[in-house]
């Protein structure tokens, strides 16, 4: 396997607008780290993702943790790997309220044809847990 350069945020912010469907974009995700194996994004609170008392939809919190742990992947993998998800179970803890989240996906292990990881989406205005999930990725 060829060694691939470490990715940058502004390379995973382009991999946003170059891989993912144009909904997936509509939630306005922006890198805010990268580390080996480990990211986080912003999904920036809309009032176009919100429901009643200004709850951010557990939709839109699934596809940003989903998104995010592809970026965590390529942060490990590089951009050659291609990848789908095969589990994402996701445990919602309390309600996200006018204010944005901040999505941190990291790999627990990758082997040779599975990836397993983590993901801890947290208010930004308080840093307290919002949701909590686990995934699974084939890679293809």
């Amino acid at each position: 396997m060829e060694t691939q350069a470490a990715p940058t945020i502004p390379t995973l912010q382009q991999l946003l607008a170059d891989w993912f469907a144009p909904w997936v974009q509509d939630l306005g995700l922006r890198v805010e780290s990268v580390g080996d194996g480990e990211v986080t994004v912003r999904l920036p609170f809309s009032d176009r993702l919100a429901r009643i008392g200004g709850m951010v939809c557990g939709q839109a919190m699934m596809s940003a943790a989903d998104t995010a742990m592809v970026l965590a992947i390529v942060s490990r993998l590089g951009t050659k790997q291609p990848m789908t998800t095969v589990q994402l179970n996701t445990s919602f803890l309390k309600p996200l309220s006018g204010q944005d989240a901040l999505v941190t996906a990291r790999i627990v292990r990758a082997g040779k044809s599975l990836v397993f990881g983590e993901i801890d989406i947290v208010s930004a205005g308080d840093g307290k847990s919002v949701c909590r999930a686990s995934t699974t990725y084939a890679l293809l």
